[in-house]
């Protein structure tokens, strides 16, 4: 009976440490790959953030050169004048 107490005993004194000896172990072999898919993620976030910007700089001016029509138009209209003008100086030059 004793030498089966002092195994159990034995045997749960040393469990926790075991236990913890294969978490260790555990940690110690998926740390690196953990580290390594952290990073890459770090990496597409940041790629994320600069095509997001790229994508947002190009929305924006779009928006502007649709906002700009008037003043092309205006500027159509003053071309035009202009080489009205020109027309008629030439005619009455000639």
């Amino acid at each position: 009976v004793t030498d089966k107490f002092t195994e159990s005993m034995y045997v749960l004194a040393n469990e926790p440490s075991v236990a913890l000896y294969r978490l260790q172990e555990h940690v110690r072999r998926s740390l690196p790959e953990l580290a390594q898919h952290k990073s890459d993620m770090q990496s597409w976030e940041e790629q994320s953030q600069g095509a997001i910007y790229t994508v947002e700089y190009a929305c924006s001016a779009i928006k502007n050169m649709t906002d700009s029509t008037v003043y092309f138009k205006s500027i159509d209209s003053l071309l035009k004048h202009a080489i009205a003008m020109k027309d008629q100086l030439n005619a009455a030059q000639g």
